[in-house]
């Protein structure tokens, strides 16, 4: 039967991703707007962003964080054209942002020493052939397959080679290992709801280090550029951007950090995440025509929910039907999985998603599945 119920919010998207529940242009402080970003006062927002940020995400002290342009893509190009060259590199890909990374160090940096270890849409390739002394490139969570890196025991503690990690979608809503960490990538349009262009790049001391002892071989454009005659800019870590940022984002990532502090922090960001993953599980372990792409439970993603149909697992027609009809019903928007992946649907569970919208969807796909086949 049709549902009775709706989501109260239809938007499930993979990034830009819902604003945190309540949200209002109105709550936003706009007096840094119209004003430098390199004044006194704009600094002191862009300070206070940093500083929420590192509260919330529990990023270690010595860690320094920037804001990059070009959200969380080019603040990863940024890591991979900075510290990539030294050593040999181990790239690890199960999702099409993997493989990107892949192209650009083999194609664009044209880097010969390097390992490649992937495995097939659903899957994780084998991590403990990962190379201590290698740098090692991969992301943490692959939002176009749904399958995340459930833990970090596979790196070893006293690596000798840096991890760069592009993290977009695993911040905010799961457990991070930091400490393993050397460059991090990532944006606000995903875990916190923000808006795009914005990215954020996290690095450990062993990164920096890396920095004032390396130059590569290959020019390096501005936006990109970590460094000022050799050595460490530490003024792009104390709020002065490489470029100017958009107040307004500033101070609407401000609000969705505040937010998640005011809910318990992080620990309640993962939870509710964590929540909206359990709805889903309940659901597909109750229909029998449907199913993660995730093949291992504990690799399933709690913010990339990736679903395909099990009649028809290589057929884009269906998951394009039912993501059509349930926009057009106000049901759920832009559900429609990445098209770089095998035919499915995407839920995006992260932790501006309330858990009750996402309980509300699951029947709709119930009842749109039976519409349309």
């Amino acid at each position: 039967m049709r549902p009775t119920g709706k989501p109260k919010d239809p938007r499930f998207s993979s990034g830009p991703t819902k604003k945190r529940p309540g949200w209002s242009s109105q709550s936003l402080n706009i007096a840094s707007l119209g004003r430098s970003h390199r004044s006194s006062y704009c600094l002191e927002r862009i300070h206070h962003l940093t500083g929420l940020m590192r509260h919330l995400l529990e990023i270690p002290e010595n860690y320094q964080i920037a804001i990059i342009p070009g959200s969380c893509s080019a603040a990863m190009e940024t890591a991979l054209w900075s510290f990539l060259g030294p050593r040999p590199v181990d790239i690890v890909t199960f999702d099409v942002f993997g493989d990107l990374w892949a192209y650009d160090i083999l194609h664009e940096l044209k880097l010969q020493n390097t390992h490649i270890l992937e495995a097939p849409v659903g899957h994780l390739p084998d991590l403990s052939k990962v190379h201590p002394a290698h740098d090692l490139v991969f992301t943490w969570n692959g939002t176009a397959a749904g399958v995340v890196i459930p833990h970090a025991d596979w790196l070893h503690p006293h690596r000798e080679g840096l991890v760069l990690c592009d993290a977009i979608s695993a911040v905010f809503a799961m457990s991070f290992p930091w400490e393993k960490m050397d460059a991090v990538a990532f944006s606000w349009q995903k875990g916190l709801g923000g808006e795009a262009a914005h990215g954020m790049l996290v690095l450990s001391p062993k990164a920096i280090e890396r920095l004032n002892t390396y130059t590569p071989p290959w020019p390096i454009p501005r936006i990109f550029r970590l460094t000022k005659e050799g050595k460490f800019s530490q003024n792009i870590f104390q709020g002065y951007t490489i470029n100017t940022p958009s107040m307004l984002c500033i101070e609407d990532c401000i609000d969705a950090l505040s937010w998640g502090m005011s809910l318990g922090g992080l620990p309640t960001l993962i939870a509710r995440s964590r929540y909206n993953l359990q709805v889903v599980e309940e659901w597909v372990a109750e229909t029998p025509w449907i199913e993660f792409l995730a093949h291992d439970p504990r690799t399933r993603s709690s913010t990339s929910i990736c679903l395909r149909f099990i009649e028809a697992p290589d057929d884009w027609e269906l998951p394009k039907a039912i993501a059509a009809l349930l926009e057009k019903e106000g049901v759920a928007f832009d559900i429609l999985g990445h098209t770089s992946s095998v035919p499915h649907l995407r839920l995006w569970g992260g932790p501006t998603i309330e858990p009750s919208d996402m309980k509300a969807l699951l029947p709709w796909i119930t009842w749109a599945h039976k519409e349309v086949t």
